[in-house]
Formats: C-alpha cells, structure tokens, sequence
C-alpha cells in the first residue's frame, strides 16, 4: 500500500517535470523562431489581423463601459472630498496603469487564446503538425511562431485602445452627463500622466500579459490529447490558466513598478 503511493507520487512528479520540460522548450524554441517569423512576416500579418483585429470590437465596447463606470464611481467618491475636478486624473491613471492592462489580457484570453489553443489541438488530432515534420518543415517555426509574436504585438496595442476608450467613456458621463468642467477634465490628464512611470509601465504589464496569454494558450493546444474531449479540456484548461497567470503577474509587476 505504501509502495503504490510513493509510486502514483512519483509518476505524478515525472508527469509534472515533463509538463515543465515541454514548456521551457517551447517557449526557447518560439523565442528562439522571432528572426525567421520576421521574415516571413505575411505569417505574422495574417495572425495579427485574426488575433488583434477581431479582438477589437470586443475590447473597445468593453472599454467604453469601463470608463462608464469609473466616470461614475469616481465621480461621486471625489465629490466626498471637493475633488470631482481630479475625475479625469482617475479615470486616465486607473486604465492605463491597471485596468486597461489586465482587463485587456483577460480578454484576450478568452477570445483569442480559446481560438488559438483549439486551432492547435485540432491541427495535432488531425495530423497535421506530423504531416509538416514528415515533410521537414518545423511546425513550431512554421506555425506556432507566428502566432506567438502577432499575439505579443496585439495585445498592447489592444490595450491602448481599452484604454483610450476608457478614457472617452468617463469623459461622457463625467462631462456631458454630469457637468464636470472639460478643461479641468483633460488638464488633469495632461499633467498628471506620465509618459514613462504610467503609460510606460503599462505597456511593459500588456507586453508581458500579451507573452504569457499567448504563450500558454499555444501550450495547451500543442501538449493536448488529440482526441476533441482533450482539445476541450485543454482550451477551458488554458483559459483558467492564463487568467490566472496574469493576475499573478500582475501583482508581482506592480510591486516590482512601484518598489515594494
């Protein structure tokens, strides 16, 4: 009976070693694939277009709605204090530093990853992937690059839209709906965004969320069983992990920005 157990423990920590080996390969080989992804860069376009492009919609009404109800929630928490002139300053700092980042990552898990990690594990359960080794083109090179580095390139500029929509949005209810002074409102944000402390910093959060999303949504679909219960598995499984990974991320990146 002992026996049985440090043997499932130790198949379990074999499995989870592979897991981990599998990873880092992966991911030196799709970092290691940046030069010839960028000469053919018409693969990249193409992903870019697929991930970024059709993400669009979905992140710019979710945008706008954001900044709907930090125009409001900040409205009337700064009008507590005689401060509802800094609502613009709020609304700007809390997307471009946090929200508009995280918030974007989210999404892009949920709407590019599940497509990307069920693309995957259709092309593995279809063959594929074996096909184009068995004709000495590197899949990895070959398919799995490209989509790696455009969604790396789409994710913060995905997040400058949620933001710039967020902005706008807080805009309209915090000056066309309730009368905040629109000079006071844009001037706020004029002078009190930094260029590199705040939009810097969350550019750097959207380029590191845009490496994990991708990378483990890639993962999944190349680690899952090729079977269609497995590349079910293996999307809702790489949802849950990315999700979780960028908020995990976050915490850590915002303590390192700040000096925690």
């Amino acid at each position: 009976m002992k026996g049985g157990r440090l043997a499932d423990l130790g198949f379990a920590v074999r499995t989870k070693l592979a897991d981990i080996g599998l990873g880092a390969r992966l991911f030196v080989r799709l970092v290691l694939g940046m030069a010839p992804a960028l000469r053919r860069f018409g693969l990249v376009r193409d992903q870019l277009h697929f991930l970024g492009n059709h993400s669009l919609s979905i992140v710019a009404v979710s945008g706008l709605f954001v900044g709907f109800v930090l125009g409001l929630q900040g409205y009337y928490t700064l009008q507590r204090y005689g401060s509802s002139e800094a609502l613009g300053l709020l609304v700007a700092l809390s997307l471009v530093r946090e929200l508009g980042p995280v918030v974007t990552a989210l999404l892009f898990a949920g709407r590019a990853g599940t497509s990307l990690t069920a693309e995957i594990g259709l092309m593995k359960a279809g063959e594929q992937l074996s096909a184009m080794e068995m004709m000495a083109v590197d899949p990895i090179q070959r398919v799995l690059a490209p989509r790696f580095w455009a969604g790396v390139i789409a994710t913060p500029l995905l997040a400058a839209v949620f933001s710039a929509m967020g902005i706008i949005g807080g805009w309209v209810v915090g000056v066309l709906l309730i009368g905040v002074d629109g000079g006071a409102f844009w001037s706020q944000i004029q002078h009190g965004v930094d260029v590199w402390a705040d939009v810097g910093n969350g550019m750097l959060k959207s380029v590191v969320f845009g490496v994990a999303v991708t990378f483990i949504a890639l993962l999944q679909g190349y680690a899952a069983h090729p079977t269609p219960e497995g590349v079910s598995r293996a999307t809702t499984r790489g949802v849950v992990m990315a999700s979780l990974t960028v908020l995990g991320l976050d915490f850590v990146l915002t303590a390192w920005m700040f000096s925690i």
